[in-house]
């Protein structure tokens, strides 16, 4: 079906549900994140949790890159905060990017996770590179209009992702 393109490989409540330590035991040794909404609400900076995540993603050795569509100031800011890599204005869904997170993770499409907010940016985007791509719920319901308007599209395909999930 053409839908499923656009389907996670899983749905989280949130990047902090994630069983982290699980995924490394499974051989994860880099995650790629989105930023907003996904990590924290639209133009927050690093709140206390995303701090403890990356820190204890860092110290049980897994690498992270940020990987956001945003301007250069909002992603650095951020990245600063919780000592990450990262790549601005990454034309989600184009694959280039998500490579290049790779590269500077020093991980492969097996070994790398994806986690956002977005199905046609973020998943679709993972899973063109081949990236296990994690979707996670928005944090703030509270969101641009261009936003607002794809997630009445997301609705529709994460409809059909659930069908297809329960068979």
């Amino acid at each position: 079906m053409i839908l499923e393109r656009f389907y996670p490989r899983e749905w989280a409540d949130s990047a902090y549900a994630i069983d982290w330590e699980a995924w490394y035991e499974k051989g994860i040794r880099g995650a790629i994140f989105d930023i907003d909404n996904t990590l924290v609400p639209h133009g927050a900076p690093a709140d206390a949790r995303a701090l403890a995540l990356f820190a204890r993603l860092h110290d049980m050795g897994m690498a992270t890159c940020l990987l956001s569509n945003n301007k250069e100031p909002r992603v650095a800011s951020f990245a600063a905060q919780v000592d990450s890599p990262y790549i601005y204005k990454a034309r989600k869904p184009a694959v280039a990017n998500y490579k290049r997170a790779m590269e500077r993770m020093r991980t492969a499409r097996e070994n790398t996770l994806f986690v956002g907010d977005q199905l046609f940016t973020d998943v679709y985007g993972a899973n063109r590179a081949g990236i296990y791509g994690i979707l996670v719920k928005p944090i703030d319901p509270k969101e641009e209009i261009q936003i607002v308007l794809k997630r009445y599209l997301e609705a529709v395909v994460l409809r059909f992702y659930k069908d297809s999930v329960r068979m």
